[in-house]
């Protein structure tokens, strides 16, 4: 979506987000989420870490953290947007108000092949392309940031910087596992992470030693809470 634009005429990255299995469960029924509804994603097949982290949204905060870095852009003009049926992939939009968004049934074959053909677009094969005949509808609804702590604890992580996204992203590993092994609550993942943030010092002088050394301590702080 950003092919050959100049880094001015970007007013936003709109970063689309299915909303994964709970997104219209009500809050009330989060302590009592199990492994096995969770791992029912209703639009993408996908490894079992993965799949949690679309329950529980943290997989958008990771990728705002990306976006931020990949792309430039202040996590002000970062937005998460919920599309239901995980068609629109991303959207950007441009000072002019107009947006432009990336489309296709939700199959991870079609960002990894670009990835290593990019600029340039070849045959997925086996890949099924939109019906448009018998789509639908598209939703686009807010998040839930009560129901989803996950992304204004992402956009903390990422706007204080330094070793705090690596410690969100350490603590969120050990706690996912901690629920696909039954030994924690689904709304524990969310108080493990947020308890390691608030416990760690932030070290802003980053070094590939020092990164490493914030996963360990976040993934050891972790433990200690199951």
């Amino acid at each position: 979506c950003l092919d050959g634009r100049r880094p001015e005429e970007i007013d936003r990255l709109l970063i689309t987000a299915s909303g994964g299995p709970h997104f219209h469960r009500p809050i009330t029924d989060f302590p009592h989420i199990t492994v096995e509804q969770c791992l029912k994603h209703p639009t993408w097949n996908m490894g079992s870490k993965i799949t949690i982290d679309s329950a529980t949204m943290f997989n958008k905060g990771l990728e705002v953290i990306e976006a931020h870095w990949l792309f430039n852009m202040p996590f002000n003009h970062i937005e998460v947007v919920i599309q239901p049926q995980s068609i629109i992939h991303s959207m950007v939009q441009f000072i002019d108000s107009s947006v432009v968004g990336q489309l296709g049934m939700p199959d991870m074959r079609l960002p990894i092949q670009y990835a290593f053909t990019y600029p340039y677009r070849m045959n997925v094969r086996g890949a099924q392309p939109i019906d448009w005949k018998t789509l639908g509808t598209l939703e686009f609804l807010a998040p839930d940031n009560q129901k989803f702590p996950s992304l204004p604890l992402a956009y903390e992580a990422g706007k204080i910087g330094g070793t705090l996204p690596c410690v969100l992203n350490g603590a969120n590993e050990i706690a996912v596992y901690a629920f696909l092994r039954k030994e924690i609550s689904f709304t524990r993942i969310f108080d493990i992470v947020r308890t390691v943030m608030e416990k760690h010092t932030v070290c802003h002088d980053l070094t590939v030693e020092s990164i490493r050394s914030a996963d360990a301590w976040a993934r050891r702080c972790a433990v200690s809470l199951l």
